[in-house]
């Protein structure tokens, strides 16, 4: 029994043993538990605060899109103000401006008819008064256009017209202009060239050429004794807001004089519109302070920059700096510029005092052969006069348009040779001057400039066309051309017809003795002659079977060789449609090409361009030519109806047409216009003010065209304003031709001309 005692009570010992070790591993368990229990809560803790964090980040990410939102809108609604605000102040420029050339015309052009002193009524100082009147007018003018200028290039509406400029005819052109007004003042000038220059720069002449101008008349205008400067030369380094351009490939012009300077607070107020250097500058000197800041714009869209040194008391030098070659992505954003003084000069050109002409015009016999050069490069002037005579021409030299013009008048020369970049009048004006002209419309013209605008020099009669710098390999060509077409009597016309009618009422109007006529009745065969033949005109009947005369114009347009160049005549009696009109627009950047729609016209282009002499033409086409040409006779008792709502612009153009014999009628507004229109059935041309109460011009031109019969109503638009878009704004109306107020007389006769006798 003890035995069993003691078994069993070792058993329970280990049982008891046994069950101490669950307890502890229970115990131990229990406390891994709670451990793990506690970390559970802790994570959940943890995850609670993450949340919160996460929910707070997503309500302050909430606020700040918000934020966003708000400000993105705001910046929506300042662009839209910004624009809104440029568009009225363009507006407002151009209608401001209508409100100054309004009565600036009236001015204008009463004075100008004061000054000419048709009925010698009027004494010689009265008539100085109205030269001044009308110089004081001009000048006026130039303030309005300056701050257009402003508005436009702020606005973005100004283009760069890149083209090959010779600079030392450019600087040339310049310094004849300024020499007389330095020589005035008793002040020196100079211009100098440094000899590591380029000859020839890629930008746009006018834009340079209205910096130059700028600066030069304020060194002029602020220095009373001294000297001025002109300097051309290379940099020898580029300011830093201009690091963009390579100092071997960059210019610089400066403008230098001893004058007032420009105190150091002053020298950036001074390129702001409408600053000068002080209150008293404005007031002894005059002027806006305009022309600086013009001219910094525009150094900035030529991608270059204007700089300024100055010392008061102690004169100023401007430089302009500018790429050789003209590159959009140059232009550059106004910043503080660097002051950059100018270069001492070694080797430079030096610019050659004035002196004598030398040419034959005292040694002349009516058996000679005369040449007339009109070339303000007296240099290359001579080079030409010397050619002239190894060719056995005699030689007329003038260094202007004007005194070209009146010498091609009273010597009528053989052949006149022209550039385009003259002083006082320029080449393409003494062109036109000289094809209106009856008695020296026949004289062939060969243009040598250094712009290339030869489709309108041909357009306008020339015989040739030679851009600078000219070799004289291209002279020699020049002068074969000349010397050919003065020997060549018998003239080649060719005929593109297939009308029976249209193409024997052509051959009737242009048929000549000394010409040679031919005819195409489709565009293939004409095509084909172009190919084989030269010809001195072409007249196209723009009604050929099946629209071919368009695809034949297309088809030339599209040729590259040298049939495009000859000039062509596109008749057609009748309106052209809207699609011809177009394609006659896009074709004329490639072809000197005309249109004409009556008898008289088509007679004065054939004269032009075959350079047929007005007294060998038969008596009929002698009355054609003088009918076109007589501006007097242009308007001899035609009936004119004159809309505007200022009685002086009213006054001052119904003055001018009853000096030419016109029958006048006047409307005040575009609906007592209609009125007139309808009681005047006779009327044969209107003249369009835009700016009118109640009714406008754009609506009154358009209730006329909804008429069948004013299609044919020619409407001459004329307006003060001078934007941009103005022009197509008229047409588009339904205008047929725009001029810009104050009136020029003269062009206004001159589209009368035109669109009284389509």
């Amino acid at each position: 029994i003890n035995e069993e005692l003691r078994s069993q009570s070792a058993e329970l010992q280990n049982q008891s043993e046994e069950l101490q070790a669950q307890q502890e591993e229970l115990r131990q368990n229990n406390e891994i538990l709670e451990e793990r229990t506690k970390d559970l809560e802790y994570q959940k803790i943890e995850m609670q605060e993450k949340n919160q964090a996460l929910e707070a980040s997503k309500i302050e990410m909430e606020k700040i899109q918000i934020e966003m939102e708000k400000t993105q809108a705001a910046i929506v609604i300042k662009a839209e103000e910004v624009e809104t605000a440029s568009k009225y102040k363009s507006e407002f420029l151009a209608n401001m401006s209508h409100e100054l050339r309004t009565p600036l015309n009236s001015l204008l052009i009463l004075s100008q008819l004061l000054a000419e002193n048709s009925n010698n009524n009027l004494d010689k100082k009265q008539v100085e008064y109205a030269k001044t009147i009308n110089s004081a007018g001009n000048d006026l003018l130039t303030l309005i256009n300056d701050i257009l200028d402003l508005s436009k290039i702020e606005a973005g509406k100004v283009d760069v017209q890149w083209e090959p400029v010779v600079l030392k005819d450019l600087l040339m052109i310049i310094e004849r202009k300024f020499l007389p007004l330095a020589n005035n003042k008793k002040i020196k000038f100079t211009l100098t060239i440094t000899d590591d220059v380029p000859k020839i720069l890629l930008t746009d002449s006018q834009r340079i050429k209205q910096i130059i101008n700028n600066l030069l008349s304020n060194a002029l205008k602020f220095t009373n004794e001294g000297e001025v400067k002109l300097i051309v030369q290379r940099p020898i380094k580029i300011p830093t807001n201009l690091d963009m351009l390579e100092l071997n490939k960059t210019i610089i012009i400066s403008v230098i004089d001893s004058g007032i300077g420009i105190p150091d607070d002053k020298q950036q107020s001074i390129f702001e519109a409408f600053q000068q250097a002080d209150g008293s500058t404005s007031r002894r000197y005059g002027g806006t302070g305009l022309g600086l800041s013009i001219s910094r714009k525009l150094a900035h869209l030529l991608g270059g920059d204007l700089t300024l040194v100055s010392k008061k008391d102690q004169g100023s030098t401007f430089t302009l700096y500018l790429p050789e070659k003209y590159d959009k992505s140059f232009q550059t954003l106004p910043k503080i510029p660097e002051s950059t003084e100018p270069l001492l000069l070694t080797k430079e050109y030096q610019s050659p005092n004035a002196k004598l002409l030398d040419d034959d015009r005292n040694d002349l016999s009516a058996e000679d052969k005369t040449i007339l050069i009109i070339e303000d490069d007296r240099k290359f002037a001579n080079i030409i006069r010397d050619l002239s005579h190894n060719k056995g021409f005699k030689c007329l030299l003038a260094e202007d348009g004007i005194t070209g013009l009146q010498l091609a008048i009273e010597y009528k020369p053989s052949a006149i040779i022209l550039d385009i970049g003259l002083p006082k009048l320029d080449g393409l004006t003494v062109m036109e001057k000289l094809k209106d002209n009856v008695d020296i419309r026949h004289i062939p013209v060969h243009f040598m400039s250094a712009t290339d605008q030869s489709i309108d020099a041909k357009k306008m009669g020339a015989i040739g066309y030679l851009v600078k710098p000219i070799n004289m390999e291209k002279l020699q060509e020049a002068f074969q051309k000349i010397e050919t077409f003065l020997v060549k009597t018998i003239k080649t016309l060719l005929i593109v017809a297939d009308s029976k009618r249209n193409k024997q009422k052509i051959i009737d109007l242009v048929t000549d003795k000394n010409l040679q006529i031919e005819v195409s009745i489709n565009s293939e065969n004409a095509c084909q002659k172009l190919l084989t033949k030269t010809y001195d005109c072409v007249i196209l009947d723009i009604d050929l079977e099946q629209g071919s005369g368009s695809k034949l114009l297309k088809k030339m347009q599209q040729e590259k060789s040298h049939p495009c160049k000859i000039p062509i005549i596109v008749y057609a009696d009748r309106d052209l449609t809207k699609e011809e009109k177009t394609l006659l627009l896009h074709c004329s950047d490639e072809i000197p090409i005309k249109h004409v729609s009556s008898s008289e016209f088509l007679v004065d282009e054939v004269t032009l361009f075959l350079h047929q002499i007005e007294s060998d033409l038969s008596i009929s086409k002698r009355n054609m030519l003088h009918m076109v040409h007589d501006k007097k006779a242009i308007l001899k008792g035609k009936k004119i109806l004159i809309i505007d709502d200022d009685e002086r612009n009213i006054f001052a153009l119904a003055t001018i047409l009853e000096n030419h014999d016109a029958e006048i009628v006047c409307g005040v507004n575009g609906k007592e216009g209609l009125e007139l229109l309808k009681e005047h059935q006779d009327i044969e041309i209107v003249l369009m003010d835009i700016m009118m109460p109640g009714m406008d011009g754009y609506e009154a031109i358009k209730k006329i065209r909804t008429q069948k019969k004013y299609d044919k109503l020619p409407i001459i638009a004329l307006t003060a304003k001078a934007m941009k878009d103005d022009r197509a704004k008229c047409i588009a109306a339904g205008a047929n031709d725009y001029l810009t107020k104050p009136i020029d007389t003269d062009k206004l006769l001159s589209l009368m001309r035109v669109w009284l006798y389509r």
